[in-house]
């Protein structure tokens, strides 16, 4: 029997690698901007919680504490102007990534089945998809999709890597569409929150769903927002068939969120001024690096969310990615997230305000 891994593209990170040594060669060091791992510190409540509830000999429930249950559904309420969540509604995941790449699987696809992912869209996608041995669809409009064995549709807005922010009547348009079809929906809205030139909205909002949940689920991490990528908090709410099933499942492979995360989950969801803090600091560095991009002669399309500006000055991607190494700045070719991204490079502002500043200053030069 051939590996799993035998199923997989190429790991894309690795064919950076020589890149980045030459970016590390710079004389004030790698401006690294190829990544959106959150560098600011963990805000201190949030430690506090995690710190208060270290002692958790026993095992925690996958389901979470109802204490953690109130905080998804008091959230979802009050951010994705939904009305009368409950707890059969949301169920905390060990981070999101872990769930795009398992889910699949997890709702028992495999051979025969489709599931579908933009076709510029992060790689875990159609991961997830190969692992269960279903075929992955990369697509431009959902609604132009071939309904025939089509099982799961992955929207993603803000985009990775894009950040372009799917409006209302897109999200209305493709949530009718899959319901027609009995294709269910899952929207990866990681970056909800961090809307700078939009105002992204939850497939969840009852302007969308119509007031229902059926045959949707929203995946949302708290890695960006509250600087907990490390601490693996993520979570889903939507339809309570859907997430009925997949707690049977979790609860079986013992995928358990441990129970001091859940403790600080809880008062991260409770507390909305230091995400403001932090998208501040965001907001800041993102305008240094769009100025400084767009000075050296970038276009940057669609970022309108996100972390990332999604950048192109009309030439290969990897030629870009070379040039900026010698500049000592590492960035993502738009390869990575598809063929569509070709002749772009995705930059990331989660750095310090220092190396913001020496990449703007290598720039400029």
């Amino acid at each position: 029997m051939p590996p799993v891994s035998a199923r997989l593209p190429v790991f894309p990170w690795d064919r950076l690698e020589p890149y980045k040594a030459t970016a590390a060669a710079h004389p004030d060091g790698i401006v690294d901007l190829s990544v959106g791992t959150p560098v600011d510190p963990v805000p201190e409540l949030i430690r506090a919680a995690l710190a208060d509830a270290s002692d958790s000999p026993g095992y925690p429930t996958v389901w979470g504490t109802a204490a953690l249950r109130d905080a998804l559904t008091g959230w979802v309420e009050r951010r994705l102007g939904a009305a009368g969540v409950t707890h059969t509604q949301v169920l905390p995941v060990v981070g999101s990534k872990e769930l795009v790449a398992s889910l699949p699987t997890q709702l028992g696809l495999g051979p025969g089945d489709r599931v579908a992912f933009p076709r510029l869209a992060y790689p875990t996608y159609e991961v997830g998809a190969r692992l269960a041995g279903a075929e992955p669809v990369p697509y431009d409009e959902p609604t132009e999709l071939d309904p025939a064995g089509l099982k799961l549709l992955w929207l993603n807005s803000p985009s990775n890597p894009t950040g372009r922010v799917l409006s209302r009547d897109e999200l209305r348009t493709a949530v009718a569409w899959a319901r027609a079809h009995g294709v269910l929906v899952v929207s990866d809205e990681c970056y909800l929150e961090l809307g700078w030139e939009a105002d992204p909205v939850s497939v969840l909002h009852p302007e969308i769903s119509g007031g229902s949940f059926e045959g949707l689920v929203a995946v949302h991490s708290l890695s960006k927002r509250s600087n907990l990528a490390g601490y693996r908090a993520a979570f889903l709410a939507g339809d309570e068939a859907v997430l009925g099933e997949l707690l049977k499942i979790r609860k079986h492979g013992g995928m358990m969120v441990p129970a001091p995360v859940q403790a600080a989950t809880v008062a991260a969801l409770g507390d909305d001024k230091h995400v403001t803090e932090q998208r501040e600091r965001y907001e800041r560095r993102r305008a240094a690096l769009r100025s400084a991009l767009t000075g050296h002669g970038f276009r940057i399309e669609h970022s309108e969310a996100s972390l990332y500006l999604w950048a192109t000055r009309d030439e290969p991607c990897w030629e870009t990615v070379a040039a900026l190494a010698e500049l000592g700045i590492l960035v993502a070719p738009g390869e990575f997230y598809g063929a569509a991204g070709e002749r772009h490079v995705r930059v990331a502002f989660t750095v310090t305000d220092e190396r913001v500043e020496a990449a703007v200053r290598r720039l400029a030069g």
